[in-house]
C-alpha cells in the first residue's frame, strides 16, 4: 500500500497551468460517445480529468476517510470486466439533446464498452450508471396476493410472491450550462452560488469556467423496472410510473405521519400489475430526504407542528415547514424528468403522483401524461390526514376536491408524545 500512495504535495485545481492536452473536452449532446467524450472525474491521473468533483457522490467523504486511514489505495482503478448491464438501454434521441438530460450522464452506463479505445490509452473512466437484475420481497405485495388483487404469473411475480425487476442506479453528473438553462439563471450566477453555498468546497466552479461538468456530492437515484426495460421507450405500450422522493422514516420504518410508504407500495403494486398485462412499470426513487431539506429539518418541523397552539393542523402544515426551513419545498423538480429521458420515455399512461411540481416538470420536458393517480383514501394513515388534506388544499391533484379553510382547521394529527 505504501508504494501506491500519491505524493503529499497538494496541487490546487485552480492553478492556471492545469489545462492538460490529455483532458478531453466534453461536447454534451454529441451523437456518439467518443465525440461526446467521457466524463473523467477520477483522481488517479489529474492530467486527464475534465470535470469538477469526483465519483460516488456523497460517499466521496467516506472514501477519503478510507484513504486517510491507509486502508484504501488512492491509485486504485476498478476492474470493470463483467460489470456491464444485463439488458440493452439506449441510446435514445433524448441522449443527443444537450438540454433534455442535464443532471445525469447517459454515456456513464457501460463506459468500458462506450470508451474502449480510451481505456486502452490508460484513461480511468468510471461508471456513473449501473444496471442489474434482482427480486423484491415486499410485505404489501404478499398482502395484495392474499387479498386477490395480484396473482403470481411466474414471469413478473413468482409463485412465492417475489417480484422480478431490473434496477438501475444513477449517480448525479451535472452539465452546468444545461442546469443553469433549466433553472432560468446565468451559468456564472449558478456557479458562484454553488461555490458560496458549499462553503467554497469546489473553487473550480469559479476559477475553471472551461470545466462544464460537475459531480456534486449528493445522493443518487434508483430506478426499478417491472417488465422489459426496452418497452419504456415505446409510447404504444402502457407505462405505469411512480416518481418518489426519499422518506426514510416512512419508506423503511413505516412511520405513519406521512403517506410516503403507502403511496410507494401502491405504485409498485400497479407497476407490477401493468407489467403482468403486457405493459411496463417503473419506480424512480430520488434521494431528496425531507423535500431536499434533510431529515434533521424534517424532525424539527414535526415537533413544531405538534407543539404549536392548536396542535398539528392541516391549516398550518406548510407554514410550519417554511418557518423552520425557510422554504416550503427545496426539491424544485426541474431535474426530476432526466432519468425518464434516459430510458427514452415519451408517454406515461399512469402517473402515480399528486404533485403539480412533478407533473409540470414531466409534461414541460415533453413527456405526455395520460392519467394521474392519487393514493386511495384507505391507504392514508390517520396521522397523515394532516399532510394529505393540506396538500389537496394547496392545489395537489385530487379527484375528491379540497376542504375549506374552516374544515382544514379541524383536521388534526396526534399530539407530540413528550418523554419526561
Amino acid at each position: 500500500m505504501q508504494n501506491e500512495q500519491k505524493p503529499h504535495h497538494v496541487i490546487l485545481a485552480t492553478h492556471s497551468n492545469l489545462k492538460y492536452k490529455e483532458s478531453l473536452p466534453v461536447h454534451w449532446g454529441a451523437k456518439n460517445p467518443l465525440s461526446r467524450a467521457p466524463v473523467v472525474a477520477s483522481q488517479t491521473d489529474t492530467t486527464k480529468r475534465n470535470a469538477i468533483g469526483t465519483h460516488s457522490g456523497s460517499y466521496t467523504v467516506y472514501r477519503a476517510l478510507s484513504v486517510a486511514s491507509g486502508k484504501f489505495s488512492p491509485l486504485h482503478k476498478p476492474d470493470l470486466n463483467n460489470t456491464e448491464s444485463p439488458v440493452k438501454i439506449g441510446p435514445y434521441d433524448s441522449w443527443f439533446d444537450p438540454l433534455k438530460i442535464v443532471s445525469i450522464d447517459p454515456w456513464g452506463l457501460d463506459p468500458l464498452v462506450n470508451f474502449k479505445p480510451l481505456f486502452d490509452q490508460g484513461y480511468d473512466i468510471r461508471p456513473t450508471i449501473a444496471v442489474t437484475q434482482a427480486r423484491l420481497q415486499i410485505p404489501e405485495i404478499y398482502q395484495a396476493i392474499e387479498k386477490g388483487r395480484l396473482k403470481p404469473d411466474g414471469k413478473i411475480i413468482l409463485q412465492n410472491g417475489d417480484i422480478k425487476i431490473t434496477k438501475v442506479a444513477l449517480d448525479p453528473v451535472w452539465y452546468l450550462p444545461g442546469i443553469a438553462k433549466r433553472l432560468g439563471v446565468e451559468e456564472g450566477d449558478l456557479r458562484r452560488t454553488l461555490f458560496q453555498e458549499t462553503g467554497g468546497m469546489y473553487p473550480e466552479l469559479i476559477t475553471r469556467p472551461d470545466l462544464k461538468v460537475w459531480l456534486p456530492p449528493i445522493g443518487s437515484s434508483t430506478a426499478y423496472i417491472f417488465g422489459n426495460p426496452q418497452d419504456l421507450s415505446n409510447p404504444n405500450i402502457e407505462l405505469t410510473c411512480r416518481v418518489h422522493d426519499e422518506c426514510n422514516g416512512s419508506d423503511v420504518f413505516g412511520s405513519d405521519i406521512c403517506t410516503c410508504r403507502p403511496y410507494l407500495m401502491w405504485g409498485i403494486e400497479h407497476a407490477a400489475e401493468t407489467a403482468q398485462k403486457g405493459g411496463v412499470g417503473i419506480i424512480i426513487y430520488y434521494r431528496k430526504e425531507g423535500r431536499a431539506l434533510g431529515e434533521v429539518t424534517k424532525f424539527l418541523v414535526y415537533n413544531a407542528r405538534k407543539r404549536q397552539e392548536g396542535g398539528d393542523s392541516a391549516a398550518t402544515y406548510f407554514q410550519r415547514t417554511e418557518c423552520v426551513a425557510g422554504v416550503e419545498d427545496a426539491r424544485f423538480q426541474e431535474f426530476m424528468p432526466d432519468p425518464l429521458h434516459f430510458f427514452g420515455i415519451k408517454k406515461i399512461h399512469n402517473l402515480h403522483s399528486m404533485s403539480n411540481m412533478k407533473y409540470n416538470a414531466i409534461v414541460g420536458s415533453g413527456i405526455e401524461v395520460v392519467n394521474r393517480i392519487s393514493i386511495p383514501d384507505e391507504l392514508i394513515p390517520p396521522d397523515a390526514q394532516v399532510e394529505m388534506e393540506a396538500k389537496k388544499a394547496a392545489g395537489y391533484f385530487t379527484v375528491d376536491g379540497a376542504k375549506s379553510k374552516e374544515e382544514l382547521t379541524k383536521v388534526k394529527g396526534r399530539d407530540i408524545e413528550e418523554k419526561k
